[in-house]
């Protein structure tokens, strides 16, 4: 017997017979990919489209029994390579548990299954008066498990928080098919380690996760109030958006476009769809601060007397609408890459005093390496998105000698290689710089601790 026919008896012929487990050429081939465009060497044994809990712990105990790799996969949108099938895996799809459990107003807590997507979970939560803060890029296709796994941001995270901060407890199925539950309903709870926190960001290497309690907050009443502020350099966009920060204003939304975005959103939405909200179709750069709750507009007054201090052509916006369109076209910078060949999306933080320098060292590796590298920027919280696009099924390696010296500049500036994409395959040959030899080694050694066989996520965070 083999580990498919272990895994059929286990899994149980009904199971088989709805196509919960799969060897389909066309699904083996999906598997192998995210969003990040990276391609795992190779072929899958097969897919599991797990719906319940059994069918994860009976997945893990036949890996676990045969020695074979397992790779947990949620919508596939990761930008790391975090969640692709390598050859000889059986990726573990928990996309199908898509349930939400339940919804507790009266505790501002949801719990949900892994396979529950970010913008249904607030759809849900909407007639409560609550929402799900955490904002990825990906809210529309992306699941809660998969912001979890790999702590996640977004564009809201500088005032709310990332993934990390909105999860109470996870249900976790352990490597050898163990079912464990940690943290807690309560807001406060310090019995022993925090498990949880260990879990969030884990990129699946530790356990799969069938299940979460998260954190929800009230919706911010009033209406927001956006600031657009013009700058004649994406650096001067930078020290402004510090100066905000640095003034104890905290804007929900702070986000920068450089001047190659601005060129690149313009050719794909159209310069008429640009110009009607910034004022500019190319060149220069632009500052977009939105302010919600009750103080909106006082604060966005006080923000913009900043800005405009720091050399900023401000317009002030307390019409909604308005304010989503400029955050539709933030939000159109992927979209307007892609259209254009194949696109690496990075991401490194450093500190919000330091993005100026960031800033002008990617304009200068740009120009060293003779590759534009459009950039956008979670300026509220210091998280750069610097991006290449090239064409060919292999990243060049022009590009990975350009990213080479955008990580080692982050981390120099004090900064770290990843602010929400995680590291997956893509940044691990980098990670025991930022880490140092020890912190690594105790990395290397927790791991071993939950997944003394290695099948889980073999090959990806840890080389």
């Amino acid at each position: 017997m083999d580990v498919l026919d272990w895994l059929r008896a286990a899994l149980g012929d009904e199971a088989v017979a709805s196509g919960v487990l799969s060897t389909d050429d066309a699904e083996l081939e999906a598997a192998r990919t995210d969003r990040s465009g990276w391609i795992a060497d190779g072929r899958p044994l097969a897919v599991v489209h797990a719906t319940t809990v059994e069918h994860v712990q009976a997945t893990l105990r036949a890996a676990s029994e045969f020695r074979v790799p397992v790779v947990p996969r949620g919508a596939g949108t990761g930008l790391a390579g975090g969640a692709n099938g390598t050859d000889g895996s059986i990726v573990l799809s928990v996309t199908g548990m898509n349930r939400i459990v339940e919804i507790s107003a009266d505790d501002e807590l949801a719990v949900v299954e892994p396979g529950v997507i970010n913008a249904d979970l607030n759809a849900a939560l909407e007639p409560f008066g609550l929402w799900f803060a955490p904002d990825p890029a990906s809210k529309a296709i992306s699941t809660v498990g998969g912001n979890i796994a790999t702590n996640a941001g977004g564009l809201l995270c500088a005032k709310y928080g990332v993934t990390r901060e909105a999860v109470l407890a996870l249900d976790i199925v352990l490597p050898d098919g163990r079912l464990i539950s940690t943290g807690h309903r309560t807001v406060k709870g310090v019995t022993g380690f925090d498990i949880t926190a260990l879990f969030v960001g884990s990129e699946g290497t530790l356990g799969v996760i069938v299940g979460a309690t998260v954190r929800v907050l009230p919706i911010p009443p009033g209406v927001p109030t956006t600031i657009g502020a013009l700058f004649p350099d994406v650096r001067t966009a930078a020290g402004a958006a510090a100066r905000v920060t640095a003034s104890r204003l905290r804007p929900a939304v702070m986000e920068i476009l450089d001047g190659p975005s601005l060129e690149r959103i313009s050719a794909y939405l159209g310069e008429q769809v640009i110009a009607e909200a910034f004022g500019v179709t190319h060149g220069g750069s632009y500052l977009l601060t939105q302010f919600d709750g009750l103080s909106a507009a006082d604060d966005a007054e006080a923000a913009a007397q900043v800005i405009r201090e720091a050399g900023g052509t401000v317009e002030v916006s307390v019409d909604a609408e308005a304010g989503e369109r400029l955050l539709a076209i933030r939000r159109a910078f992927h979209p307007a890459l892609a259209a254009t060949g194949e696109v690496l999306i990075e991401d490194v933080s450093v500190p919000r005093s330091r993005m100026a320098e960031m800033f002008a060292a990617i304009e200068s590796i740009s120009a060293r390496h003779g590759i534009a590298i459009p950039t956008v920027a979670h300026a509220g919280d210091g998280n750069l998105h610097p991006n290449f696009v090239y064409s060919g099924d292999v990243v060049p390696e022009a590009v990975w000698d350009a990213a080479n010296d955008l990580f080692r500049t982050a981390i120099e500036l004090g900064g770290t290689l990843t602010g929400e994409h995680g590291v997956g395959v893509l940044k691990r040959r980098w990670l025991a710089d930022e880490l140092g030899p020890d912190s690594y080694d105790l990395q290397v050694k927790l791991k071993s601790v939950f997944d003394p066989l290695g099948i889980l996520n073999p090959g990806k965070v840890f080389g």
